[in-house]
């Protein structure tokens, strides 16, 4: 093999790089967009805050529902590498589950303004609600464990049932100002300690 074919071997591997980091960096800023403006922002937006053009973005994702679907996915996955990264990173398991629910309250707000689309009749939205499940459910139920495990929490909690309930309290406010879901999960979370610690 000449030198020009090994060379040419490694050119698209770069290329690929590139593009997954291109398409990161615009899956975070649709997500940023669809926060303050909702998942109807136009697409001229999110090219702007990512820096470059709608035909990039019409490259990575040919429809709205395709980027929708990207956003929710790239942002299940973070949170879901993200809580192995706290439990070796924290101080103790409790506050590596205190941090994790804390992004996941800011996920879930996050998602209720995909909520429409995401009851819509469009099949293709159909697979995300058991993804999310798959995917999150068992890092919970990890933190869950840890915390569980070394004394901190109660070890009678379930990792769903709790994701739920946080949901919930997520979604009672509505447009109401004076409801502060975020305080209301960190008094929910505190409830879970032992009652010596």
């Amino acid at each position: 093999m000449s030198g020009d074919d090994r060379n040419a071997g490694r050119a698209p591997r770069t290329k690929r790089a590139d593009a997954r980091r291109n398409e990161q960096a615009l899956l975070d800023s649709a997500a940023a967009v669809f926060v303050t403006s909702g998942v109807e922002a136009p697409i001229r937006d999110i090219a702007a805050k990512a820096g470059v053009g709608t035909a990039t973005i019409y490259r990575h994702f040919p429809t709205r529902a395709d980027l929708i679907v990207a956003v929710y996915r790239h942002q299940v996955e973070a949170l879901a590498e993200e809580g192995p990264s706290l439990l070796a990173t924290s101080a103790t398991p409790y506050a590596a589950l205190e941090r994790w629910i804390d992004h996941f309250v800011d996920f879930v707000v996050t998602k209720q303004g995909l909520a429409a689309v995401l009851q819509s009749d469009d099949p293709c939205f159909d697979p995300l609600h058991f993804y999310f499940l798959e995917r999150l459910v068992p890092v919970c139920a990890e933190l869950l464990d840890a915390a569980a495990g070394s004394g901190e929490i109660r070890s009678d909690l379930d990792a769903y049932e709790l994701m739920r309930g946080i949901g919930g309290l997520c979604a009672g406010g509505g447009g109401n100002l004076r409801y502060d879901a975020r305080r209301l999960v960190e008094i929910l979370i505190a409830g879970l300690r032992r009652p010596n610690r």
